[in-house]
């Protein structure tokens, strides 16, 4: 069964640092766009960040951008999202999505592009 699972979520500090894991069992998945959202509560799931295929290209939402920085391992079938200067206002359930892609700079922000869906992981942050 092809499926993405999220790791690495938890509770910190305001200021503090989490890295996010995503290990995808798609195969192929160097032809994967992929996508980290998050979904607190009481709220809509929002995008966080995107990451081509080949990994060169990123996107972010203004809310994280330079603090987030999304990468990828594709000889380990990974997606990393590494978050630094942690707000209170990140805490949330974090998914991972994936979505095969014919251009491999090809990144998305929307959900509804995205086919394939961790079952997410939370992060917590407060002091």
């Amino acid at each position: 069964q092809e499926q993405l699972v999220e790791s690495g979520g938890g509770s910190v500090q305001p200021g503090g640092s989490l890295r996010l894991s995503c290990l995808s069992s798609i195969r192929a998945f160097n032809l994967y766009a992929s996508g980290w959202f998050r979904r607190a509560p009481g709220k809509e799931r929002e995008f966080v960040a995107s990451v081509s295929a080949t990994g060169d290209r990123t996107l972010y939402s203004d809310s994280v951008r330079g603090r987030f920085t999304v990468s990828r391992d594709n000889t380990k079938s990974m997606v990393f999202l590494q978050m630094d200067k942690l707000k209170p206002e990140d805490t949330a359930v974090y998914y991972c999505a994936a979505v095969e892609s014919h251009i491999r700079q090809f990144v998305a922000r929307s959900s509804d592009i995205y086919n394939y869906w961790g079952q997410g992981t939370q992060v917590t942050v407060s002091s």
